[in-house]
């Protein structure tokens, strides 16, 4: 699933490519991607549409409408979305083609289907596509050791999983909280009430410092985005941890190793963050 990083990568790549299109039309192919409202009433509302802007929000793509609207979009684990000229062949599995004004066409292609679309209102709450529940982004000012010590102190969770819940810190999935801990050196299994204030200072730090590293190592030009089809734009070679069990740690040379926590696989440095 595409974690922050990458979802603001794909932000950056399309905004400048979609601002001030309108909305000429919509093809969804698939109705059943659309969670709120009614395919035919999204497709009503969206239309002569002109696109201001384009936001994120944790994991969620967020494409702001003149009228103060909105078109919430979740890719979850496999949802792709591309900007191509009408005439380009669809990928397969394409499910919604906004058609903009400019000719270009705003394609949602998902092999597994687990995306979804939302278009709110200007007047209305969105009490439907869980942006509300969302914790701090990772780069907030009030995303402190303080912030976290208060939240995960009293928690009995790994610390791992603690990173994961979005409702206390948006967009970190999996693979980066394995960075963001290795950068702490913190052990992912170790009880979040174990964690002194010094090791709650090091990762609210690395939490911003890990997810802005990221973000910058993604950067991707839109014809280098375009030709890899909007799947191939993760700098992997700068992940320290992540995918390298068995591997010698990139800092003191100890063999990094696998585990699984709640469901999760992980990987750790026991020489820099210490055993299981």
């Amino acid at each position: 699933m595409p974690e922050l990083p990458e979802v603001e990568t794909i932000k950056r790549v399309l905004e400048p490519q979609v601002k001030s299109q309108k909305i000429s039309d919509i093809t969804a192919n698939r109705t059943d991607i659309i969670a709120y409202p009614s395919a035919e009433i999204f497709c009503e509302k969206i239309k002569d549409q002109t696109i201001s802007a384009m936001d994120r929000r944790g994991k969620f793509l967020i494409i702001l409408l003149e009228s103060g609207d909105k078109i919430i979009l979740h890719l979850r684990m496999t949802g792709c979305l591309l900007v191509t000229m009408h005439d380009d062949p669809q990928e397969k599995h394409t499910h919604i083609i906004f058609h903009l004004s400019n000719g270009s066409e705003l394609r949602f292609s998902d092999t597994r289907r687990f995306g979804r679309f939302w278009y709110i209102q200007s007047h209305e709450e969105d009490t439907y596509s869980g942006i509300s529940r969302l914790g701090l982004e990772p780069f907030d000012k009030n995303l402190s050791a303080g912030y976290l010590e208060k939240k995960f102190s009293r928690c009995k969770k790994t610390v791992k999983g603690c990173l994961l819940d979005q409702s206390v810190v948006a967009g970190i999935g999996n693979i980066y909280s394995d960075e963001i801990l290795f950068r702490a050196k913190v052990c992912p299994s170790r009880p979040a009430n174990s964690l002194s204030g010094c090791e709650w200072e090091r990762l609210s730090a690395a939490i911003s410092e890990c997810m802005a590293f990221f973000i910058e190592k993604n950067a991707i030009t839109p014809e280098e985005y375009l030709e890899t089809k909007g799947q191939d734009y993760r700098n992997t070679p700068f992940l320290q941890v992540y995918g390298h069990d068995g591997e010698n740690c990139p800092v003191c040379g100890e063999i990094l190793c696998r585990t699984v926590i709640g469901g999760r696989s992980s990987v750790y440095c026991p020489g820099c963050q210490g055993n299981l």
